[in-house]
C-alpha cells in the first residue's frame, strides 16, 4: 500500500520524501487534488497536524510532519539502502550535515526569501545580515565539496537529499550565477545532484534563477496615498509626474548591448546548417557529415580547440562523471549561437579522462563563456592547427564519435548543438 504525502506537487520540503523513497523503493504518492490553504485547513488535516503545516506523511502507524522526519522514515523502512553510509561514523555525517543544511542553508535562504515574498516585513538590514550568513555557510560547504563529490562516503546519502532540496529554492529564486560563481564546488554539486534520474524525476528541468526575486511587499498603500492628496490641488501638472515619463522615455529606447561575436565580419560558413548536417547524417558519417564540415568550415571567422580536464584522477565513479560533462554542456547553453562541442568519456575502468572538441565563433574562447561558465577553468585549452594533419584527423574523429579513440573505448559521448 502506498504511503500519502499530503503536499503541492511544488514544495521543495515534499521532494525530499520524494526522492528518498526513489532511492529506497519505496511507494510514496502525493496526495491527489491537495491545495495549499484549503486542504491542509480541514478538521481531518488538523488531526495530522494541528498546526497545519506541510508535508504530512500518512503511514498505516499513523501521520507524521516534519519534512526531515518523514525523509528519515521513508529512508528506514527498506533498510537495504546506502542513504545512512556504510558504518556508524557515516552515520553521525549524515545527520551531521542534515542538521548544517536546515540549521545553516535553509533557515537563512528562507529568511531572505519570505521578506520578498511579502510574508514578513521587508528590512534592507535583515537581508543583509541574512545573505551574509548564506555566504559563511555556503563558504564552508565549498570548502568541503572542494575534496568531495557527496557530503559523506562515495555514493548519494540522505544528507544530499535534503542538501539538494534546500539549496534548490535559493538556486531557482534568489541565487543567480554571479551569486553562487562564488562558490564553483557547491554549483558542481548541485547540478550534479538535480541531474541525477532519481532526483530528475522528481524535480524536473531545473534553471537557475536569471534575478533576484523581486520585492512583493515594496508596494507600500501609505505611498499610493500620496499622490491622490497631491492629485487634489492639481499639482499633477508640474513637473513631479513629468520626471519619471522623461527617465522611462530615456530608459526605454537603450538598447541591449550587442555581443561582441554579432559585430565580427560575416562567416561564410552558417553554424545552424553545420548543425543541421550533422544532426541529420545517420549513415555514411564520414563521408557526408566530416566532409561536409571541412567544406564548410570558415578558419577566419571560427576557431576550433581541444579540452582536457585538469581532474581526471578524481573521475573514478562513471555516472558523476558523466553528470559532471552533462552539467557543464547545460552551462554553456549561454554559447548555443556560437558554439558547437563534442565531449568525450573515455576509459573502460577509472579513472575516466574527459576531452572535448569546441568551434567557437572568432578567433579566441568567446571572454562572456569564460566569465560566466566556471567549468572552463577546469580545462586545459588547445587552439587547434588545421595545418596540422594529425590535428585536423584528431578533430574529425572527435565529431565522428570514432572508437576506440586514441587506443580506448568510449564510455560517453556527448554533443552540444
Amino acid at each position: 500500500m502506498a504511503l500519502i504525502l499530503h503536499a503541492g506537487k511544488n514544495n521543495k520540503n515534499a521532494y525530499k520524501t520524494l526522492i528518498a523513497a526513489e532511492y529506497s523503493g519505496v511507494d510514496v504518492k502525493l496526495a491527489p487534488n491537495f491545495e495549499m490553504g484549503v486542504s491542509n485547513k480541514t478538521p481531518e488535516f488538523l488531526r495530522f497536524n494541528p498546526i497545519g503545516k506541510v508535508p504530512v506523511l500518512e503511514t498505516p502507524d499513523g501521520p507524521i510532519f516534519e519534512s526531515n522526519a518523514i525523509a528519515r522514515y521513508v529512508v528506514r523502512l527498506n533498510g537495504d539502502n546506502a542513504l545512512y553510509g556504510s558504518s556508524l561514523m557515516d552515520y553521525a555525517h549524515v545527520e551531521q550535515w542534515i542538521d548544517f543544511s536546515t540549521l545553516e542553508i535553509d533557515a537563512n535562504i528562507l529568511n531572505w526569501y519570505r521578506p520578498r515574498m511579502g510574508r514578513t516585513t521587508y528590512l534592507p538590514p535583515a537581508e543583509e545580515a541574512a545573505i551574509s550568513a548564506l555566504k559563511r555557510a555556503l563558504g564552508a560547504l565549498n570548502t568541503h565539496l572542494a575534496s568531495n563529490t557527496y557530503l559523506v562516503g562515495h555514493f548519494v546519502t540522505l544528507a544530499d537529499i535534503i542538501m539538494t532540496c534546500n539549496l534548490f529554492m535559493g538556486f531557482t529564486q534568489l541565487m543567480t550565477k554571479s551569486f553562487t560563481s562564488e562558490f564553483p564546488h557547491v554549483e558542481r554539486y548541485f547540478w550534479t545532484l538535480v541531474n541525477q534520474p532519481k532526483f530528475h524525476k522528481i524535480l524536473g528541468e531545473v534553471k537557475q534563477a536569471e534575478t533576484v526575486l523581486p520585492i512583493q511587499s515594496a508596494q507600500k498603500p501609505k505611498e499610493a496615498a500620496k499622490p491622490k492628496k497631491e492629485a487634489q490641488p492639481k499639482k499633477e501638472a508640474p513637473k513631479v509626474e513629468e520626471k519619471p515619463k522623461e527617465a522611462e522615455e530615456e530608459e526605454a529606447p537603450k538598447p541591449k548591448p550587442k555581443n561582441p561575436l554579432d559585430l565580427l565580419p560575416p562567416s561564410k560558413m552558417i553554424l545552424d546548417e553545420w548543425k543541421r548536417l550533422y544532426s541529420n547524417t545517420k549513415t555514411n558519417f564520414r563521408e557526408v557529415a566530416i566532409k561536409g564540415f571541412w567544406d564548410m568550415y570558415d578558419p577566419e571567422g571560427y576557431s576550433l580547440w581541444f579540452c582536457d580536464y585538469k581532474y581526471n584522477d578524481e573521475n573514478t565513479v562513471s555516472f558523476v562523471t558523466m553528470n559532471k560533462v552533462g552539467g557543464f554542456l547545460q552551462r554553456m547553453d549561454l554559447a548555443r549561437k556560437y558554439a558547437f562541442g563534442k565531449m568525450l568519456v573515455i576509459g573502460s575502468e577509472p579513472p575516466f579522462k574527459v576531452k572535448g572538441l569546441w568551434l567557437f565563433r572568432g578567433q579566441e574562447i568567446p571572454q562572456f563563456v569564460i566569465d560566466e561558465c566556471y567549468d572552463m577553468e577546469l580545462y586545459e585549452w588547445k587552439k587547434v592547427d588545421i595545418s596540422d594533419e594529425a590535428q585536423k584527423e584528431r578533430v574529425s574523429q572527435m565529431i565522428e564519435d570514432c572508437e576506440p579513440f586514441e587506443g580506448e573505448p568510449l564510455l560517453d559521448a556527448k554533443c552540444f548543438k
